[in-house]
């Protein structure tokens, strides 16, 4: 059953088309990537998802509902949540405030109630840091509680953003690029995160991603783009073995070079 479908997506800049006609289904429960040199559109799509953009025409819907219909600060509270290629996280914060940010969108008390910190709000206080401290066992964050954002290794402010994410208990994650900068080892653990975000959560996961590896290690099924449109579409091996993606990636001659080495023409 598809969770979340494009159909026939185009958004410009001027007169530059950054998504062309773009048509995507990702199904509940798998793991899809979006794969594709710089500048392919790859986060604009999942812009145009957060609903930071508006596209030119075509339709977005998740879970059966409109996308398009729904202002961006609404989208969290449908269920979907993302990371960002450039980290954003509060800098002057520590790591549980910045992961209580994430239960924003689960909070029922009035402004008033939240003030005076009457009961409910103690209540609902006690079942946020709750939710909070289970994401962060689940991402071996307990070391870095307390601490502030502003001092912690780029590769852990990355999980924390991943975190933060996981805080909203959302049905779709959008994670854009999440191994990029990570050593080898961080990689890894992304890749063991990503597998148990998805078995034991629940969780549908969208990803962007360069490193082929991961894409390869995680994903069920794979849509690489190059200029706004989709080029190829199927598992990790049929993708990165398609003539269109080769040429996008590395050009005509790494085409005529794999089909010599297999005695095809060309």
């Amino acid at each position: 059953m598809s969770l979340l479908t494009l159909e026939n997506v185009t958004l410009k800049f001027g007169g530059v088309t950054a998504v062309n006609n773009l048509s995507m289904s990702v199904n509940e429960g798998e793991v899809f990537a979006l794969v594709g040199p710089n500048g392919a559109g790859k986060s604009t799509v999942f812009n145009m998802i957060s609903r930071f953009y508006r596209p030119f025409n075509g339709k977005i819907t998740f879970d059966g509902q409109n996308l398009l219909d729904r202002r961006p600060n609404e989208v969290a509270s449908l269920g979907i949540a993302r990371t960002f290629q450039n980290i954003e996280l509060f800098d002057h914060a520590t790591v549980l405030q910045n992961l209580l940010v994430g239960r924003h969108r689960h909070r029922k008390t009035t402004l008033v109630e939240e003030i005076l910190f009457m009961g409910r709000t103690r209540s609902e206080e006690r079942k946020h840091r709750l939710a909070v401290e289970e994401v962060i066992e689940f991402l071996d964050l307990q070391a870095y509680r307390d601490k502030m954002i502003m001092g912690l290794p780029y590769g852990v402010r990355k999980v924390v953003e991943l975190a933060r994410a996981l805080a909203t208990k959302p049905r779709l994650l959008l994670l854009d690029e999440p191994a990029s900068g990570l050593s080898v080892e961080e990689t890894q653990d992304m890749r063991w995160w990503i597998d148990d975000i998805r078995r034991q959560m629940g969780i549908t996961v969208v990803m962007v991603e360069h490193d082929m590896g991961l894409v390869s290690k995680v994903c069920d099924r794979v849509l690489a783009l190059a200029d706004g449109a989709k080029l190829a579409e199927g598992t990790p091996t049929e993708v990165q073995s398609h003539p269109a993606v080769i040429e996008a990636y590395l050009g005509t001659s790494a085409i005529s070079k794999t089909a010599n080495a297999k005695g095809e023409r060309v």
